[in-house]
């Protein structure tokens, strides 16, 4: 192992599969002293490159010269993501007109360029490294440091120059603005583990600050948070989730009072924040003026990015969690920080609506940018990788498998980008009465969806690899892990399925999604991919039944199929979707626009059943008819009697 500014940087003597390799010049069977040139470029004493090509520092190595050497080996290998994105680049060319498409062509590759080599190489060896809090100064003082890793460094610099952010409300494209900034957003995430997390609230909070904050607020700081300077880039956190609730925003304790100068400052303990490491945040506390209703507080963090926090914010601790583990997440007490309102006093949960819808539109991102980034890996392994004398990926039933997969992560990205276009045109005042009651169903819907999707897609990429896939130095595991917080962010499965239903049963919002299938129809007469907008329609209006069905019923049965609801709903426009641009693709592609919709249908998306909410009920808690309805007399909860035994 060697150390790098306190890092540990892995080595390894193998190349992908397990083969033999050595970096370019380096004997695989002897130690080399490094030379005298080598040695000028900074203070370091004797590197010796042992035999097996695991290069061990003896004392202090110049961080150049190191970083060189530790280029990470790899079990899959990438290239240009956006020359190598059909999905994208397909998409791009139907949607955007196309002096647009020439214009952000160039940024959008040397993007793809950054992802498939620089940030993936820096991406493996900065693995084993997470977010780190050093409470105490030298002199005992509190100083609360959160120290990034070096991925996390760059890929915040990078967002920043390449307008992550930015391009969104520069707004250069009009309504295709929201197209380009998260193409950029797909483009560059998948290697920066799991930082779209915190760009995201930073999106959220710029928007909200645009659409309701004051005049001097405002001009104040979205000149940092759409800053193309990553010296003067600012982010945002969003800090809601207490201990008694995260989702339930009536069980928030936090408290703002003001004092006798005017001046508002928060109490309380924020239990999991978004990001502690960012400069500023937006704060949900209970004012007395408001009675229950709570008010959004913007809250300034840190000076500086390597500032400690402001008087009044202390960070308990980190978590320690099973994925994301480079986001900074906290626990966070609030005793008297500055603080001053967004907007009106009791308007916090309305204020807060933008920032939860975009926040819930670059979760969806994240999961397709993640399921692409598995693919990619795992495509490029079975092309490599022999089993039996040929290359995996010519075995019927592994590309079948990928197959099924790469036409899931392609209903998703359909999804997800026809909500991008939908934002983008609720920004600039161009939606329709339809399309805006198409964009408030959609977003929860899109959430849910395409995060079951990532973590589903992602375990089957882990097998592609075989036993490679469960070893952390690939990389895979991680993929996995950091998926499963895309269904636990901003809203779990049936939290949002809740949401949806709710959402939809507003006037015109069913009438929305019907005609969004129906436009969809309209625009295919090709027999096959007719039949599949077809059967996508059928699936809309068997939901639609078991919903008026579940309604006579009551409260509980609408409740309890909800997720099914939701799922069979969202699986509906994927594959709608797909049809539609696979009606335009057939030109360019062939058959395989056609492919690809086959084999999202023959997955099946009707999700509804007839089932009595009342025996999931029995099921969840393991429970019989009898046990149910009968106490055990010994009033232990042991289970009933077991039945006689047959003669």
């Amino acid at each position: 192992m060697g150390v790098n500014g306190g890092r540990r940087i892995q080595r390894t003597r193998y190349e992908r599969h397990g083969k033999r390799q050595s970096p370019s010049g380096i004997s695989p069977h002897r130690p080399q002293l490094l030379t005298h040139t080598d040695l000028k470029a900074g203070p370091l004493t004797a590197v010796t490159r042992l035999s097996d090509v695991c290069v061990r520092t003896v004392f202090a190595v110049s961080r150049p010269l190191l970083l060189r050497m530790a280029a990470p080996f790899k079990i899959a290998d990438l290239d240009n993501q956006f020359d190598d994105d059909r999905v994208l680049r397909r998409y791009l060319d139907r949607v955007l007109p196309e002096d647009m498409r020439a214009a952000i062509t160039p940024d959008l590759r040397e993007i793809g360029a950054l992802a498939g080599n620089e940030l993936y190489d820096l991406q493996l060896q900065d693995r084993e490294n997470d977010a780190s809090l050093t409470r105490y100064g030298p002199q005992g003082d509190r100083i609360d440091h959160i120290e990034l890793t070096d991925v996390w460094k760059r890929g915040l610099s990078e967002a920043a120059s390449h307008g992550v952010i930015a391009r969104a409300y520069e707004r250069e494209h009009g309504r295709y603005s929201r197209i380009d900034q998260f193409a950029r957003a797909y483009l560059l995430l998948p290697g920066t583990d799991m930082l779209g997390f915190l760009l995201a609230t930073t999106d959220g909070a710029a928007r909200t600050l645009f659409d309701h904050g004051p005049e001097d607020l405002t001009d104040e700081v979205l000149p940092h948070l759409l800053s193309r300077d990553p010296a003067s880039f600012w982010t945002s956190g969003q800090w809601r989730t207490e201990k008694a609730g995260g989702s339930d925003l009536s069980q928030i304790e936090t408290t703002a009072r003001r004092d006798g100068d005017g001046t508002w400052r928060l109490h309380g303990h924020k239990w999991f924040t978004s990001s502690t490491a960012a400069n500023v945040a937006l704060v949900l506390a209970q004012t007395e003026a408001a009675d229950d209703d709570l008010t959004l507080f913007y809250l300034p963090i840190r000076d500086g990015t390597d500032a400690s926090p402001r008087e009044g914010i202390r960070v308990n601790r980190m978590k320690d969690k099973m994925g994301a583990r480079k986001l900074p997440v906290s626990e966070i007490e609030l005793d008297g920080a500055r603080a001053r309102p967004v907007a009106g006093i009791g308007d916090g949960t309305r204020t807060l609506g933008p920032m939860v819808r975009i926040a819930r539109t670059w979760n969806a991102v994240l999961a397709v940018g993640l399921m692409r980034r598995g693919l990619a890996l795992a495509r490029d392994f079975g092309q490599e990788r022999e089993a039996f004398g040929t290359p995996i990926m010519e075995k019927p039933l592994h590309y079948d498998t990928m197959a099924s997969l790469q036409a899931t992560f392609e209903g998703a990205f359909h999804l997800t980008f026809r909500l991008v276009e939908l934002l983008g045109k609720h920004e600039t005042g161009a939606l329709s009465d339809q399309e805006r009651h198409l964009f408030y169903a959609l977003t929860p819907l899109v959430k849910l969806t395409t995060a079951k999707q990532a973590t589903s897609v992602l375990g089957e990429v882990m097998e592609a690899f075989g036993g490679g896939g469960y070893v952390e130095d690939t990389g895979i595991p991680m993929l996995l892990r950091n998926a499963y917080a895309l269904p636990l962010w901003e809203g779990t499965t049936n939290v949002m399925a809740l949401t949806a239903l709710q959402k939809l049963r507003r006037d015109g919002r069913f009438a929305a999604l019907k005609a969004e299938l129906a436009r969809c129809r309209e625009a295919v007469n090709t027999p096959a991919l007719d039949h599949a907008v077809q059967t996508a329609q059928g699936a809309f209006r068997n939901a639609m039944t078991w919903l008026a069905d579940a309604l006579d019923d009551g409260q509980d049965a609408v409740e309890a199929g909800a997720r099914r609801f939701a799922l069979t709903i969202g699986h509906a426009l994927e594959l709608a979707l797909l049809a539609r641009h696979a009606q335009w693709a057939v030109p360019h592609d062939g058959s395989r626009a056609t492919a690809v919709v086959e084999h999202f249908a023959a997955q099946g998306i009707d999700h509804i059943a007839p089932r009595q909410h009342y025996e999931a009920y029995l099921l969840a808690n393991d429970l019989s008819t009898q046990s149910l309805f009968s106490t055990p007399s010994n009033g232990t909860g042991a289970l009933d009697s077991p039945p006689a035994p047959e003669k």
